[in-house]
């Protein structure tokens, strides 16, 4: 039987093995090797969405872009629901910027959506995922075990357990996650899905889902992979978080 380490590990393999990037936590943290956060509340890695939006949005001057990035990044309410609400519209229909361009001797002024995903080019876009990753809540510091990034915003988050523990499972996890949502719940204003696994079982759920919500993905490509696969963690990794079918997730689910 593994760990919950050698999970952790295994599941970062999958990741890896299909594309994605993988930074540790504490190398990215305010005070790591290559700090990436101002501060242990900062959930955005807002250099790699900076970054991602020059590359989506290459007719857009950078004031626009950087507007973008600080609209994206702070929610309007104190109510994460009604903040992850917003979110997910920014991610849909683009997050509104305005800029001045020179035409004809005269200043005018531009209105128009600065995309932070894109969906027809899945390329443009930078997948990544974070072990590890300390965030100040309410409460203290907590650390999910791993955080799934698309262009620098934390859209996942896999809560796992000890596979050899017999009195932890998967509910186990579904409860941390709801500890989670109070104490560090600027990390899920940006959230498209939950997973809890103990590397046997894994299930998926919105940020809204209860238990009986919570849903096993069972196919990596089609019907004809079930039986393959040891470990369902494995199988939501490499079918659930398949980069295109993961953007066509958070765009239409």
């Amino acid at each position: 039987m593994i760990t919950e380490d050698q999970l952790e590990q295994e599941c970062i393999r999958w990741f890896t093995d299909q594309g994605y990037l993988y930074k540790n936590g504490y190398d990215i943290a305010p005070d790591g090797n290559s700090p990436e956060r101002d501060d242990y509340h900062q959930v955005i890695l807002k250099q790699r969405l900076l970054s991602q939006l020059q590359i989506i949005n290459p007719e857009l001057p950078i004031e626009a872009l950087n507007d973008a990035v600080n609209t994206a990044s702070s929610p309007e309410t104190p109510v994460l629901i009604k903040n992850n609400r917003a979110f997910h519209k920014f991610v849909i229909e683009g997050v509104p910027v305005e800029y001045t361009v020179a035409e004809g001797g005269e200043l005018k002024t531009k209105h128009t959506h600065a995309k932070l995903m894109d969906f027809t080019k899945p390329e443009n876009n930078e997948f990544l995922i974070v072990n590890q990753f300390t965030i100040a809540g309410t409460k203290g510091s907590r650390r999910p075990d791993i955080v799934v990034f698309i262009n620098g915003l934390p859209i996942s988050v896999i809560e796992l357990k000890n596979p050899a523990d017999e009195h932890a499972d998967i509910w186990n996890a579904f409860n941390q996650i709801q500890t989670y949502k109070n104490e560090i719940s600027d990390l899920f204003v940006f959230n498209e899905a939950l997973i809890v696994s103990d590397g046997l079982t894994a299930r998926v759920g919105s940020l809204t889902a209860n238990k009986e919500r919570f849903l096993p993905w069972k196919t990596v490509a089609s019907e004809d992979d079930q039986p393959l696969l040891e470990f369902q963690l494995e199988t939501m990794v490499r079918g659930f978080f398949k980069q295109e079918l993961l953007l066509d997730y958070i765009r239409y689910f």
